[in-house]
């Protein structure tokens, strides 16, 4: 079987809930190479926390935990309408447990001792389509801001603001910087800017930075 291309968690932010403290730091030291950033905690009270505070991608939790169930937390945080795929682990079978894990919609359910492979396979499963969508998507962004444009010069530069985008949509040079790249004029590199700012695709944030704006596109 082809290995899976583990580098696409990179982006992804993990919530880790876990009691038992040597577990939840073994694992912790593990995923911290693979993902963006985890955030390990032992109890449902700091989980909500970080949910409430940060972006999580995926969430994994032990569904025993000290005086607590995570059965009854991933419930608490649907409540809330916080819809985050998860990833239950526990050292019990009982048929109990799985059932209210279907009926929550868990995306799977690991036993424990936990493999790390099977646990970094489950997350490159639940996180491929999310990279996939944003790869379509992006090509969908390119081809609306061509539509956009009237230079088909500028196709270029379209291509290279959607490609050099960050997490938040913010893409941030200089004309001289763009020119060193891609291979245009100023005056219609200044041109493109202009007319993307006129059609509220690119807002600017500051000097240098501009804001993609991915609701501009669907009026165009």
């Amino acid at each position: 079987m082809q290995n899976k291309d583990l580098d696409i968690l990179q982006e992804f932010n993990i919530l880790y809930l876990e009691d038992d403290e040597n577990l939840l730091k073994h694992t912790k030291d593990v995923l911290e190479d693979f993902v963006n950033n985890i955030y390990a905690v032992k109890t449902s009270k700091e989980a909500l926390d970080i949910l409430l505070n940060k972006k999580i991608d995926v969430i994994i939790s032990d569904i025993l935990l000290e005086n607590e169930n995570g059965i009854d937390f991933l419930k608490h945080i649907k409540e809330k309408n916080i819809i985050i795929p998860t990833i239950l682990t526990t050292a019990h079978t009982d048929t109990k447990y799985l059932l209210d894990a279907i009926k929550l919609k868990v995306e799977n359910y690991i036993i424990k001792p936990i493999n790390i492979k099977d646990l970094l396979d489950s997350l490159h499963d639940i996180l491929l389509p999310i990279v996939q969508q944003k790869e379509i998507q992006k090509s969908i962004n390119v081809i609306k801001t061509i539509s956009a444009v009237t230079d088909s010069k500028q196709v270029d530069i379209v291509k290279f603001i959607i490609n050099n985008l960050d997490k938040d949509n913010l893409f941030t040079a200089s004309y001289s910087e763009i020119m060193e790249e891609v291979s245009i004029s100023k005056p219609t590199l200044i041109k493109l800017f202009k007319e993307l700012s006129e059609k509220n695709i690119l807002v600017k944030v500051q000097h240098k930075t501009y804001r993609f704006n991915e609701t501009a596109l669907n009026s165009l």
